[in-house]
């Protein structure tokens, strides 16, 4: 599991003698402080753990006094190191600001500080550190639960994941699918929204914002202009606004618009974007059907099954990064492409009965990827797609 890895890591950076910044970033309810938690419990470094997630807009010392904190009980043990942890770090203001002076005092002081900062907001964070901390931390994305994750930890089968998506938050709710769905509206999505965007950033149209997350949640795996979008919101606001959103959601870790693949970024940007969700439990609280009736549905089920490997790809591609698109000419399609420097893999999904994959031909003759695969049907097997780093792919 990736989490496993993580906690390895980090562990291996303690036993180092150097100090450091680690920084973890991701969604709400991906088990980030869980994961921090189980780290104090198998090391013997003593450890000062704070959460600004209640904090004070106003109080600006809050971190440079809990860092003080964090030294006094280094010196009052007799310790040559302590773990200095906060969580929900964006919420703090100037943060990065604040980390690198205190940093570099303790440097400056040969003062043991090693500092895991963990955060929601993948934007304010991101923004914080090349501003402030250039060259003095190590950024670790934590994403959603894979199949694997979710099938160890709790026994779910493909098509549980397929349907629930991963957040193990949700996991014990699911025999009650409309207490679930209430869950994933309501205490992921919305404390989302509230919390970790139109708190922490500039947003003119709240009510566009979220409307626009229900619209691309809707149609998931989908490519829709954003011009068809205004319609169905009704809006006729800026493109610019609602592309700016899109990319809001995005680094909340909810809904990305996938790009086009192009061989230049103009043709890329300029192209309508392709909604894929971070988690499948997004896609399913937003339609009414039960998890018994879409089974039945083949063309949706489909449709289920296409974003939950865009969901993977997602997620692993924050991992291991590489970069996710689509393609299309005409009425033809390649449903996934992804890159890592100058390679290039094209996947096509497929959950029913055999067609010809004329997108992928015309897409090879055009580009010549170093490879082409199917996914699902007649192809690599939904399960052991869903469990594998689609990274190895551009090795073989």
């Amino acid at each position: 599991m990736f989490e496993r890895s993580i906690l390895q890591d980090i562990k291996d950076r303690i036993s180092e003698e150097r100090k450091f910044i680690q920084v973890l970033v991701g969604p709400r309810q991906v088990g980030k402080t869980t994961l921090i938690k189980q780290l104090t419990r198998k090391t013997d470094t003593p450890y000062h753990f704070v959460t600004a997630d209640d904090l004070y807009a106003a109080d600006t010392t809050w971190l440079r006094r809990e860092w003080g904190n964090a030294r006094l009980q280094m010196q009052q043990n007799n310790k040559k190191e302590i773990l200095f942890i906060v969580d929900e770090i964006q919420k703090v203001p100037n943060w990065s600001e604040t980390v690198k002076k205190e940093w570099d005092s303790d440097s400056f002081s040969d003062i043991n500080l090693k500092v895991i900062l963990l955060g929601s907001s993948r934007l304010l964070i991101q923004k914080g550190l090349t501003e402030s901390l250039a060259g003095r931390y190590e950024l670790t994305n934590v994403t959603h639960w894979s199949f694997d994750e979710m099938r160890d930890a709790f026994g779910w089968d493909i098509k549980q994941y397929i349907y629930f998506g991963g957040y193990p938050g949700s996991a014990l709710l699911i025999p009650n699918e409309d207490r679930w769905k209430d869950y994933i509206r309501e205490s992921l999505v919305e404390t989302t929204i509230s919390k970790d965007i139109l708190m922490m950033t500039r947003v003119d149209k709240p009510a566009l914002l979220k409307r626009l997350l229900d619209i691309g949640c809707k149609y998931s795996s989908q490519i829709l202009s954003l011009t068809k979008v205004q319609g169905e919101l009704q809006e006729s606001g800026n493109l610019t606004t609602l592309s700016g959103y899109l990319t809001m959601l995005k680094d909340a870790g909810l809904l990305s618009g996938l790009e086009k693949y192009a061989a230049d970024i103009i043709r890329k940007r300029a192209s309508k974007p392709k909604f894929q969700v971070h988690n499948n439990a997004l896609l399913t609280a937003s339609q009414n059907k039960s998890f018994d009736v879409l089974r039945k549905d083949a063309k949706e089920w489909g449709r289920f099954a296409e974003s939950a490997v865009g969901t993977h790809l997602i997620n692993c591609g924050l991992k291991y990064r590489f970069n996710v698109y689509y393609w299309n000419q005409g009425s033809y399609e390649v449903d996934y492409v992804i890159e890592k420097g100058n390679d290039i893999v094209a996947l096509e999904v497929k959950s029913g009965k055999d067609s010809a994959n004329i997108g992928l031909s015309l897409f090879n003759d055009e580009f010549h990827p170093r490879g082409v695969y199917l996914i699902g049907t007649d192809g690599i097997p939904f399960e052991q797609f869903l469990s594998m780093n689609p990274a190895d792919l551009f090795h073989l």
